[in-house]
C-alpha cells in the first residue's frame, strides 16, 4: 500500500471510529484553553482537568489572573509538573494579554508563540480549537503513530507536522489530530502494539 493510500485508509477509518472529537481539555474560552494546554506539557489531560477547576474558579480571565500572586497559582497547579515555570508563565502571559492584546487571546501564530510558555504545539491547539484555523498540533501520540504508520520518517515533530500536512486534506487537520490522539491512547500505545497487532496497524501491515 502506497503512503497516499495508507493516509486515505487511515482518514476513512479514523472518521468511522471517532465521528465526534470532543476537546480533551476542559475549558470555557480561548484563554482557559490556552492555560490548560500550557499545563498539559509533560502532564496528562486527566491531571490538568483535575487542577483547572480550582484555578479557573480563582481566575478565568487574564485580567483576574494577573492579580493573583504567582505562589497562589503555583499552589494549585503543583500536581502538573514543571509547576514553578508554568505558574510564572501563566502570570506573565496574562499580563501581556492585558497590556498588548486588550485582554484577548490573539488569533495568530506569531503573537501566540511570543507568549511565555507557549510553543508552536500549544499555539496550534488554540488556533485550531478556539479559532477554527487549520493546524496540525503534533504531540507524542501523533509523532509515534505517524512513524509507526510510515507516514513520515519522523526525525522530529517539525518534520512530522510538515509531512502530515502534505498527506492529509487541510480541511481534515483540526479533527484528524484529535482522532489520532484518541486512537493512540486507546489502541496503539507505545508498548501495547508492535506495529501490527492493533486494529489499524493490522489492516495496514498485518498478515
Amino acid at each position: 500500500m502506497l503512503k497516499k493510500d495508507r493516509a486515505a485508509h487511515l482518514l476513512k477509518r479514523l472518521e468511522e471510529l471517532y465521528p465526534e472529537t470532543p476537546i480533551p481539555l476542559d475549558h470555557t474560552s480561548p484563554y482557559t484553553l490556552l492555560v490548560a494546554v500550557l499545563l498539559s506539557a509533560q502532564c496528562t489531560d486527566i491531571r490538568v482537568n483535575q487542577v483547572t477547576p480550582a484555578l479557573f474558579a480563582l481566575a478565568a480571565t487574564p485580567e483576574k489572573m494577573r492579580q493573583v500572586p504567582v505562589n497562589d497559582i503555583l499552589a494549585i497547579i503543583r500536581p502538573c509538573g514543571l509547576s514553578p515555570t508554568k505558574a510564572a508563565a501563566i502570570s506573565k502571559l496574562s499580563e501581556i494579554l492585558c497590556e498588548k492584546h486588550g485582554g484577548e487571546v490573539p488569533a495568530n501564530f506569531e503573537d501566540l508563540e511570543a507568549l511565555p510558555g507557549v510553543g508552536h504545539k500549544t499555539a496550534s491547539v488554540v488556533m485550531a480549537q478556539s479559532f477554527g484555523v487549520p493546524a496540525f498540533p503534533v504531540d507524542t501520540h501523533i509523532h509515534r503513530l505517524a512513524k509507526r504508520w510510515k507516514l513520515t520518517p519522523g526525525k522530529n515533530v517539525v518534520q512530522t507536522e510538515r509531512d502530515l500536512k502534505k498527506l492529509f486534506p487541510r480541511s481534515s487537520w483540526n479533527k484528524l489530530h484529535l482522532q489520532i490522539i484518541f486512537y493512540g491512547r486507546e489502541h496503539c500505545t507505545a508498548r501495547g502494539c508492535d506495529g501490527k497487532s492493533c486494529l489499524l496497524c493490522n489492516e495496514l501491515y498485518g498478515a
